[in-house]
């Protein structure tokens, strides 16, 4: 009951053959209503979040849901809610821009992400009419709050291993859930959780459970590092009685809930950190020219002017990144036929195509925010850490993000987990192409990759990457399927992915009419970064992975390889630093 998916993208094509700039998505595809949408996003979190941050990071948590309310007022909540339930259903990518102005707030992005993502999309994707029509406009109107318990004190990366139990009353009317979960958003204020429990401690399911419902107490809150203004907390449910409509999707099926749900949060996510490195990177720009020393403003020393130039090169690829694979969920949902009863069923499915890729903008886009935020607080010295500066909270605030939706290690060790499981299954020629690769030594240098671009020696390293990529999977054979090496090759998909995407953006923005002669030569500088950084993580993590997986004369002729093919000469990459410092310190904010 769908359209054909012939001639789209795959999941994971990108490591077996040569995108088009066509192709992809950008920030500069955004069209009016998008950018009235984010406008009208930024002007209120300007206005009315900003000046309340404080008041909220004291917890007062009913400031926090009156906030909650104005989002829903202005139709913030409404962006991924189907039509016929009240809701806007708008792309994923305008979706994503919203979550990304937001982002900059911390712990307000995290709670009304918590609402509009994982709080709500299991109803929209998993409940009946009669769930819906009970708690959707509930949710969407902020009238209610919602959680998602998922974690337990025990179980953090294996939620499988859940032992919250639900068994079924004698009556057969309800399920008596017990057990307990830990470090639960939006616990304090929620009035809707959805609950993950095994059925007679075995058949792993979801469930919607009231928080008027007797047996449901909310523990203390936790006493966190960063995201002080979010309430944090365990759930412990004791003989809650849920009644059988309330079981979320089928009985045993909990996983699909789970997990699916959680390849859009992890894309949702990486909307949001991309904000916050925004902003701390405004903040930076922004300081390094008021701030002086020696009689000098710190943007006149080189070595805040590279810290600058990284930190532009950084947001750049995690931006392009990101709206990329937001491109590509929408573009494969557009086929979908809206009749029928397991549209959902489809819908996940699309969005499960590009899991990897949503895992990829998880893990490059939080530690990007890492990478911006701490260098923003060095720029700042001292003063980075006390807290009268905006920086300071911009550093407590990212450090969780490497550890929500699921680690960074454990979002490394299932991208190339991802991609083998669908070249097993026959859905991606990885296998073909990997056999098909002779010798290290045979690889001849792509030189006329990217063809009249003005990015050929950029094109040509992303092609060798992408060659030394299936030329390590050869040479590793089964042993890539340990950690440490799947930790590498994930590491490598994460590498290329961001240089394509960054490269095919800047690819297609150079020969617009629109385009500066300025706005050209950032986009040459920034790219030459961009390669320049990738190509050197990318040399050393393949020569690791190697070291780990080959022995002998292989391991040197593959060394020697990744050396050879690996090099990106960067020409004039000072200059173009001080190009991006420059632009930075000027508007005090990110350049593209």
């Amino acid at each position: 009951m769908s359209m054909t998916n012939e001639g789209m993208v795959k999941g994971g094509e990108f490591l077996l053959r040569e995108a088009l700039g066509s192709e992809i998505f950008t920030p500069e595809d955004f069209t009016s209503e998008q950018r009235q949408i984010a406008d009208t996003t930024e002007t209120f979190v300007k206005n009315e979040i900003f000046p309340a941050l404080e008041q909220m990071e004291g917890q007062d948590f009913a400031l926090v849901v009156e906030k909650m309310r104005r989002c829903a007022e202005l139709g913030l909540f409404l962006i991924d809610i189907p039509e016929e339930f009240g809701g806007l259903e708008l792309d994923k990518a305008t979706s994503m821009l919203v979550a990304e102005k937001i982002g900059p707030t911390g712990s307000f992005a995290i709670t009304s992400s918590g609402q509009t993502g994982i709080g709500s999309l299991p109803l929209v994707y998993y409940g009946t009419a009669e769930q819906k029509q009970k708690y959707l406009e509930k949710l969407t109107t902020a009238e209610w709050v919602g959680a998602y318990c998922l974690t337990e004190p025990d179980c953090g990366s294996d939620p499988l291993s859940a032992r919250t139990t639900a068994t079924l009353s004698e009556d057969g009317t309800c399920y008596l859930l017990n057990g307990v979960k830990q470090f639960i958003t939006n616990a304090a204020f929620a009035d809707l959780f959805t609950v993950f429990a095994k059925i007679e401690g075995q058949h792993f399911s979801a469930f919607l459970v009231e928080r008027s419902m007797p047996g449901l107490s909310i523990g203390n809150e936790e006493k966190k590092m960063g995201l002080k203004g979010t309430s944090t907390a365990q759930v412990v449910l004791d003989n809650v009685r849920v009644p059988v409509e309330n079981l979320l999707g089928e009985a045993g099926k909990g996983h699909k809930i789970a997990f699916n749900v959680l390849n859009i949060g992890r894309l949702k996510l990486s909307a949001t950190v991309v904000g916050a490195a925004k902003g701390a990177f405004s903040e930076a720009a922004s300081y390094a020219v008021e701030r002086k020393q020696f009689g000098q403003p710190l943007s006149s020393f080189g070595a805040i002017r590279e810290k600058l130039a990284d930190m532009a090169g950084s947001l750049f690829a995690a931006e392009s990144l990101l709206y990329r694979v937001a491109g590509l969920l929408d573009e494969r949902i557009a086929t979908l036929d809206r009749e029928g009863d397991d549209y959902y069923e489809r819908y996940q499915k699309a969005i499960e195509e590009y899991a990897g890729e949503c895992a990829i903008a998880k893990v490059f886009c939080s530690e990007a925010l890492s990478f911006v935020a701490d260098e923003a607080l060095q720029i700042h010295g001292g003063y980075g850490y006390i807290k009268d500066y905006q920086v300071e909270r911009y550093y407590r605030d990212a450090r969780i993000n490497r550890i929500f939706e699921g680690t960074n290690e454990i979002n490394r060790l299932l991208i190339p987990t991802l991609f083998f499981r669908r070249a097993d299954g026959g859905a991606l020629d990885l296998w073909e192409q990997v056999n098909s690769v002779q010798s290290g030594i045979c690889f001849e240098n792509c030189e006329d990759a990217g063809g009249d671009s003005l990015f050929g020696p950029e094109f040509s390293l992303l092609a060798n990457q992408k060659k030394l990529f299936l030329l390590l999977l050869s040479a590793l054979g089964d042993r890539r399927k340990e950690q440490e090496l799947l930790l590498a090759l994930g590491d490598l998909s994460i590498a290329i992915y961001a240089m394509e995407s960054s490269l095919l953006r800047a690819d297609m923005i150079m020969p617009s009419a629109n385009t500066s002669e300025q706005k050209k030569g950032l986009l040459q500088a920034v790219v030459r970064v961009i390669a320049f950084e990738t190509a050197a993580r990318f040399q050393l993590t393949a020569s690791r992975c190697a070291a780990y997986g080959v022995q002998g004369p292989e391991l040197v002729a593959l060394q020697k390889t990744f050396a050879r093919l690996g090099t990106y000469p960067a020409v004039g990459l000072l200059e173009a630093k001080h190009l991006l410092a420059d632009a930075a310190t000027e508007s005090g904010a990110y350049l593209f």
